[in-house]
C-alpha cells in the first residue's frame, strides 16, 4: 500500500474569509475551546494508534522468531531425511547383495542335497549288503577268525578297519553337510530378515520425517499469512496515524487563526465603542461579506449546472452525488457501516458536501481513491469523506466550495460495485470502529 502523506497547506487565508467556512462574524471563545479539545482528541487517538503499531511490531517480531525457529527445525529435518535416504540406499544395496548371496547359496544347497542324496544311497546299499550277509550287521569277528594264516589275518583286519573308517567318514560328512546346510540357510534367512526389517524401519522413519516436514512447512505458511495480515494491519494503523497527523496540523492552524480573529474582534469592538460611524461601516462591511458568500455559492451552483451534477441544496451541507442509496448508515452484515453508499455509474460527478479545506486526497487500500475534507461550519469542525472514487480532482491543502466537483464515482479499494461511500464526522475523522461517524441523513435530505 503506497501512502501519500502530505501536510495540508496553510488555511489561514481560507479561515480569514469567515463566510467561506461558514463562520459568523469571527471565531468565538467557545469555538476556540472546541478546536483545542479537537486537537487534544486527535493527539490522544494518535498516541493510541502508535501504541497499537508498537503492539503489531511486537507480534510481527514474535512471528519472525517462530519462523526462524521453524526454519532451523526444517533444516534439521532435511538433514535427517538426507541421512535416512543414504541409509536406505545402503540397506537396499545390502539387501540386493544378500539376495545375490541367497541365489549362490541355493546353488550350494542343491550341491549339498545332491551329495547327501548320494551318501544316503551309498549307506542304503551298505545296509542292504549287511542284511544279506546276515541279520542286518557285519560280524567283523567272524571275518577275523576265518583267517587261514597270519598274513590273511592281517589283511582281513586291515580291510575291516578300512570299511569301518569309510562308513564312519561317510556318516561324519553327512552330518557335517546337513549341519552346514541348516546353518547357512538360517544365517542367510536371518540376515535378509534383519535387513528387510531395518529397511522397513528406515522407510517408516522417512515417512515420519516427511510428515513432520509437511506439518512444519504448513505452520511456516500459516505464520507467513499471519505476518502478512499483521503487516497490513500495521500499514493501516500507520495510514490512520498519518491522517490524524494531517488533521492535527490543520486544527493547529485553525487555532492560531481563531486566536488572531479573537484579537481582531477585541480591537474592532474597541474601535466601535469610540466611533459610531466606524460601527456603522463595520456593519455595512459585514452585510457585504454575507452577500459575497451567498453570491459565491450561487456562482458555484451555476458553474456546475449539469444533468449529472446533484442540485446544491440550502443549508450547511448538500448531497454529494446523484444516485440511489444502496446501503444505509449503521449496523449491517459484516459489521458497522460508518456512512451512506450512493450507487450510480462510474464517472458520476462527486461534489463537496460543504465548504472546507482538503486535508487528504490519496489512494487507500480500503477507501480506494478518497478525498477527506475539514469543514468549518458555523464555528464548528466537521469532517466529510468521499471514498471509492475512480479519480479525484483536488489536492491536499486545497480550498473547496459547497457543490464544487472534487472527483468521480468509482469502484476502487474494498468495493463490490460502483458507488460513493460518504461519511460525516462531528469533529475530526476517527479510525475504525469510526466512533465519531454521524448518520449523513441528520445533515442532508437524501
Amino acid at each position: 500500500m503506497k501512502i501519500r502523506s502530505v501536510i495540508p497547506a496553510a488555511v489561514a487565508c481560507t479561515l480569514s474569509l469567515g463566510g467561506l467556512f461558514g463562520y459568523q462574524s469571527a471565531a468565538s471563545a467557545a469555538s476556540l475551546q472546541e478546536l483545542q479539545q479537537k486537537k487534544s482528541n486527535v493527539e490522544s487517538k494518535s498516541s493510541d494508534l502508535q501504541s497499537k503499531i508498537h503492539e503489531k511490531d511486537g507480534q510481527i517480531s514474535s512471528i519472525s522468531d517462530k519462523q526462524a525457529s521453524l526454519q532451523d527445525q526444517l533444516d534439521d529435518i532435511n538433514t535427517k531425511i538426507n541421512s535416512t535416504n543414504e541409509k536406505i540406499s545402503d540397506e537396499q544395496q545390502q539387501v540386493s547383495e544378500t539376495k545375490d548371496q541367497i541365489t549362490g547359496l541355493k546353488k550350494n544347497i542343491e550341491e549339498l542335497k545332491k551329495r547327501i542324496k548320494e551318501r544316503n544311497e551309498l549307506l542304503q546299499d551298505r545296509a542292504r549288503a549287511m542284511q544279506k550277509n546276515g541279520g542286518g550287521s557285519v560280524n567283523y569277528l567272524d571275518v577275523i577268525f576265518e583267517a587261514k594264516s597270519l598274513d590273511d589275518l592281517i589283511g582281513r583286519v586291515s580291510a575291516v578297519k578300512t570299511l569301518v573308517e569309510a562308513d564312519q567318514k561317510i556318516i561324519d560328512e553327512q552330518k557335517k553337510d546337513e549341519q552346514d546346510l541348516k546353518e547357512k540357510q538360517a544365517s542367510v534367512e536371518k540376515k535378509l530378515a534383519d535387513l528387510e526389517s531395518m529397511l522397513s524401519d528406515l522407510q517408516s522413519l522417512k515417512s515420519e520425517l516427511k510428515s513432520d516436514q509437511n506439518a512444519k512447512a504448513a505452520l511456516v505458511k500459516k505464520l507467513e499469512n499471519q505476518k502478512d495480515s499483521l503487516e497490513e494491519e500495521k500499514m493501516s494503523l500507520s495510514e490512520q496515524k498519518s491522517i490524524l497527523a494531517d488533521q492535527k496540523a490543520s486544527i493547529e492552524k485553525a487555532i492560531r487563526l481563531a486566536k488572531q480573529q479573537q484579537a481582531a474582534e477585541k480591537a474592532k469592538a474597541k474601535a466601535q465603542s469610540s466611533s459610531s460611524e466606524s460601527g456603522t461601516s463595520s456593519s455595512s462591511n459585514g452585510s457585504s461579506s454575507t452577500s459575497h458568500s451567498s453570491s459565491t455559492n450561487s456562482t458555484s451552483s451555476t458553474s456546475h449546472s449539469s444533468a449529472s451534477l446533484p442540485k446544491v441544496s440550502s443549508g450547511a451541507f448538500t448531497r454529494p452525488a446523484a444516485g440511489y442509496i444502496s446501503s444505509e448508515f449503521g449496523g449491517r452484515s459484516g459489521g458497522f457501516h460508518p456512512g451512506i453508499d450512493i450507487a450510480n455509474s462510474i464517472g458520476t460527478p462527486v461534489v463537496a458536501a460543504a465548504d472546507g479545506v482538503v486535508f487528504r486526497a490519496y489512494h487507500s487500500s480500503s477507501y480506494g481513491n478518497v478525498v477527506m475534507i475539514s469543514n468549518y461550519v458555523n464555528g464548528k469542525l466537521y469532517t466529510t469523506v468521499y471514498a471509492h472514487l475512480s479519480s479525484y480532482a483536488v489536492s491536499t491543502g486545497q480550498n473547496v466550495k459547497k457543490g464544487q466537483q472534487i472527483g468521480a464515482m468509482g469502484n476502487t479499494g474494498e468495493s463490490t460495485g460502483p458507488h460513493l461511500h460518504f461519511e460525516i464526522y462531528n469533529g475530526q475523522w476517527t479510525p475504525p470502529p469510526h466512533s465519531g461517524a454521524q448518520n449523513p441523513r441528520s445533515f442532508i435530505n437524501f
